[in-house]
């Protein structure tokens, strides 16, 4: 069961952090990093979490929805010894934001000790991690699972787990994880899971996870801050480096470059730096501490361009980014409002501008459909009054009985002929069933067989043939013999006339063969070929009379030996005794 949460009538509005009673070193991390006034997300569930409720929060993308867990999370582990919490992001940026803002709130040399958990890491790094026993747990499903298949990992003592993104989660496949480490953990627990949109399927896992959460909603998911000035430019696939980079001229600032490839990543990359522009890539391909020093690089103003793909569209917190240039449309809708919310962070306002190629037509209309629903949805009214023409068939001309023949074949424009007209009868008489019998139409109305092959007596094969062949033989161009069997066509024969298959092994022993070469006694067939000038009796080939002929002395012209090859490397002196110039 979800309770919907109204602040106004429950509680009064939540101005700054000081009323809430936190604790002295909470108290103190708020104020080195500055939150004062907190925002509308955590005006409203920062209190209902200090409570021990569990929460199903929505709100839109950079409205401080880390701090709106992270607050109540550290409050409950510093006023509590032996408490643990999990929180599981979909990404490792995500995640790495996560445990960096719940450092700074924990203050500096803190007693609670903390593990980041996530795909890419060096496990043993990890591992030495658990062994220490942490309080607080921050990673990715899939390696927080790995590590309680192996036995690193214990959770039977976690009381707090929140659930990040939990609809990015989903859709990269983690709803199996996710099932087998809450198994891990103790029903009396409190819960906090955040999406940025509420499907059926997340519905669901908050009936099965949650116990009596709150919903809370601050604003629209669907609708990006209203501090993001959107701009699109329409032009070919072509002309989108040459635009981009006139941009990037034309605009000051820090800018995201999202493309949906990640070789692409690289090679625009790659692109922008020999065209002069301080750039660099990220994406899932990279190890993490590639990743790591990218982020914290461009946190740095060490470089102006990033070129990312969407494993830094949610998650990746950086204040001074004042564009975001979608140089391709993600291939999900909602994975635009997080591209462009990268910008305008923390109430600043920001750019967005959108490259739309004509094959991304269809993708535009996504997420215009996704953002402005009310528009899409009323249908258009044609011009002219009436109703709308359906799509389809056309009707065929008016006065034609028959239905107008679609395909390759063109309609001539002339009705066809009906069957009244074909038989010879009036319109309303009985179709006849009886037709006149064909040609050589037998007394049963069987159609006689066509182009039917005859024997040599005229007679055609289908009539009683078996009984034909039992009592009289074939007399057609071959004859039978008496037996009744056919005999073999283009048999080969012996100078003697008698074909070759009649006992021909008996007449080989018999008598030798008395073709155009004479057998011998022995019955071996003689060599066919001359033997050659100088061969041997056993028919070896001898050796050439001629001697080669080439530069050499008189020792290899005796021998028989090749000639020096001139391409082939030879160290020492040649055969000729002058010494060789390359060894020299």
């Amino acid at each position: 069961m979800i309770v919907n949460l109204k602040v106004e009538d429950e509680r009064k509005e939540m101005k700054n952090f000081d009323g809430l009673g936190l604790h002295s070193v909470l108290a103190k991390s708020l104020v080195h990093m500055k939150y004062t006034t907190p925002t509308p997300i955590q005006a409203q569930a920062i209190p209902v979490a200090l409570e021990g409720r569990d929460v199903l929060g929505s709100a839109q993308t950079g409205t401080g929805k880390t701090a709106a867990f992270a607050i109540p999370l550290v409050e409950a582990l510093l006023n509590s010894e032996r408490k643990t919490a999990l929180v599981m992001t979909p990404t490792r940026e995500l995640g790495k934001q996560v445990m960096d803002i719940m450092r700074q709130l924990l203050g500096p040399k803190p007693k609670i000790k903390t593990a980041f958990l996530i795909g890419g890491d060096s496990l043993n790094k990890q591992y030495s991690q658990l062994q220490r026993r942490p309080r607080l747990i921050v990673g990715t499903p899939g390696r927080i699972n790995d590590h309680i298949e192996r036995g690193n990992l214990q959770l039977d003592q976690c009381e707090f787990l929140v659930l990040d993104e939990t609809d990015r989660m989903l859709d990269m496949g983690f709803g199996v994880q996710i099932d087998r480490i809450v198994k891990h953990i103790p029903k009396e627990r409190q819960t906090l899971m955040f999406s940025a949109t509420m499907p059926k399927n997340i519905m669901s896992m908050a009936d099965k996870y949650l116990n009596r959460p709150e919903r809370i909603t601050v604003g629209s998911t669907f609708n990006p801050v209203e501090n993001i000035d959107q701009q699109i430019i329409k032009l070919s696939q072509d002309q989108k480096y040459g635009v981009l980079t006139e941009e990037l001229h034309s605009r000051n600032g820090s800018v995201i470059i999202f493309v949906k490839t990640k070789r692409g990543a690289d090679r625009l990359a790659r692109k922008l730096k020999d065209d002069g522009f301080e750039a660099d890539s990220i994406h899932g391909d990279l190890k993490q501490r590639q990743r790591d020093r990218a982020i914290k690089n461009f946190r740095a103003k060490n470089f102006r361009i990033l070129v990312a793909t969407d494993v830094v569209a949610r998650g990746l917190d950086v204040p001074h980014v004042a564009h975001v240039i979608n140089y391709d449309l993600p291939q999900m809708p909602e994975d635009y409002i997080h591209r462009i919310g990268r910008t305008a962070r923390a109430g600043a306002k920001g750019e967005a501008l959108c490259l739309i190629a004509p094959q991304d037509g269809r993708k535009w209309h996504a997420i215009e459909k996704l953002m402005f629903p009310d528009k899409h949805s009323a249908k258009p009214e044609r011009a002219g009054g009436g109703k709308p023409k359906k799509h389809g068939r056309k009707k065929p001309y008016a006065g034609s009985d028959e239905k107008r023949s679609y395909g390759k074949k063109k309609y001539s424009g002339k009705p066809k002929s009906n069957d009244n007209e074909r038989y010879g009868r009036k319109n309303g008489e009985e179709k006849q069933r009886n037709r006149k019998p064909y040609a050589d139409q037998t007394e049963a109305g069987e159609k006689p067989r066509r182009n039917r092959k005859k024997f040599s007596d005229g007679r055609p094969q289908g009539e009683e043939r078996q009984e034909r062949r039992n009592k009289k033989p074939y007399a057609g161009k071959k004859e039978w013999n008496e037996s009744g069997e056919k005999p073999r066509r283009n048999r080969k024969k012996f100078s003697d006339d008698q074909p070759q298959g009649e006992n021909r092994q008996e007449r080989r022993n018999k008598k030798p063969y008395a073709g155009k070469k004479e057998w011998s006694e022995s019955a071996e067939r003689p060599r066919s070929r001359k033997p050659r000038s100088g061969q041997s009796e056993t028919g070896d080939k001898p050796f050439s009379k001629k001697p080669y002929k080439g530069k050499r002395n008189d020792e290899n012209a005796k021998r028989g030996n090749k000639p020096f090859n001139k391409g082939k490397k030879f160290k020492g002196a040649k055969p000729d005794g002058k010494p060789n110039k390359r060894a020299a």
